[in-house]
C-alpha cells in the first residue's frame, strides 16, 4: 500500500515491539522447573500450573514482577506436599530480580523507526503493566524522548482504548494501535473503533495468543514483518 501522508496518531506498545521482554521470563520460567525437579509432573504440567496461577493472580494483584513472582510460589505450593521454605522463597525472589536488572535489548531498528515515525506522527506509548516497572523500562531504553504521551495502563481492553480515545480527542480514523499481542493490542484496539498494525513476535506471552479479529471497514488491519517496516506505511 501507498504511504499514508496526512498526520496519524500512532500508539505503541512497549514489551516485545519495541523491545525484548518474554524471553526473561521464558528463561526464568525454566530456571524454576529445573529448581522445582518435580518427580511426578512434566515440565510442561509444571508450566500449565503457572500460567494458572498467573492468570489467577493478575485478577488478584495485576501485572508485574511482584504478580509473577507470587505465581511461581504459588505453583510451588500447588505440586509440591511439603511446605515451602525459606530457601525455596528466596531461590524463587531470585529468578524474579534476574529479570527486573536485566540491561534493556531493543528490538532490530526500533530507535531509527520510531525517530523516523515521529517526524510525521504524533507518538504514544500504551502499554500495561505496574507504572513504576514500565516506566523504568522506558527510562532504561533511553526511548522516552521519542514520544509525546506515555500511557501506563493495568489493562489494555476495549474501555481502556476509548478511554484514551477521550483523554487524547483521538480521531479513529486517524488512529493506530501497533503492537505484538492479538489480545492486548490488536482486537480491542479494533473494537474500540481504531485502525491496527500487528507486529508478531516468536516469544509473545502465551496469555497474549488469541486469533487476530478482523476489521471491520473503515477499520484497517495491517500487519508487517519487522517493527521497521512501519516507515512503509507511516
Amino acid at each position: 500500500m501507498a504511504r499514508i501522508a496526512a498526520r496519524q496518531t500512532l500508539l505503541i506498545d512497549a514489551d516485545d515491539t519495541l523491545w525484548e521482554n518474554n524471553i526473561y521470563f521464558e528463561r526464568a520460567i525454566a530456571r524454576f522447573i529445573s529448581y522445582l525437579d518435580h518427580q511426578s509432573h512434566s515440565r510442561e504440567q509444571v508450566r500449565e500450573c503457572i500460567n494458572t496461577c498467573e492468570a489467577r493472580n493478575i485478577q488478584a494483584i495485576g501485572y508485574g514482577l511482584r504478580s509473577f513472582e507470587q505465581s511461581l510460589v504459588d505453583c510451588f505450593a500447588t505440586l509440591c506436599s511439603s511446605p515451602i521454605g525459606d530457601a525455596d522463597e528466596k531461590r524463587i525472589a531470585e529468578f524474579a530480580h534476574e529479570i527486573a536488572v536485566q540491561e534493556i535489548e531493543l528490538l532490530p531498528e526500533v530507535q531509527l523507526t520510531l525517530e523516523h515515525l515521529g517526524q510525521r506522527h504524533h507518538l504514544i506509548l500504551v502499554t500495561k503493566g505496574h507504572p513504576v516497572e514500565q516506566t523504568d523500562k522506558l527510562r532504561r531504553s533511553q526511548l522516552d524522548h521519542l514520544f509525546r504521551d506515555v500511557e501506563v495502563l493495568p489493562e489494555k481492553d476495549a474501555a481502556a482504548y476509548h478511554l484514551l480515545q477521550q483523554k487524547h480527542s483521538l480521531d479513529p480514523q486517524r488512529s493506530w494501535m501497533i503492537g505484538n499481542s492479538p489480545k492486548s493490542d490488536i482486537n480491542p484496539a479494533l473494537a474500540a473503533g481504531l485502525h491496527a498494525v500487528f507486529v508478531p513476535h516468536a516469544q509473545t506471552w502465551i496469555l497474549e495468543h488469541t486469533e487476530l479479529a478482523a476489521a471491520e471497514p473503515p477499520q484497517q488491519l495491517l500487519r508487517v514483518e519487522r517493527f521497521a517496516d512501519l516507515t512503509h506505511i507511516f
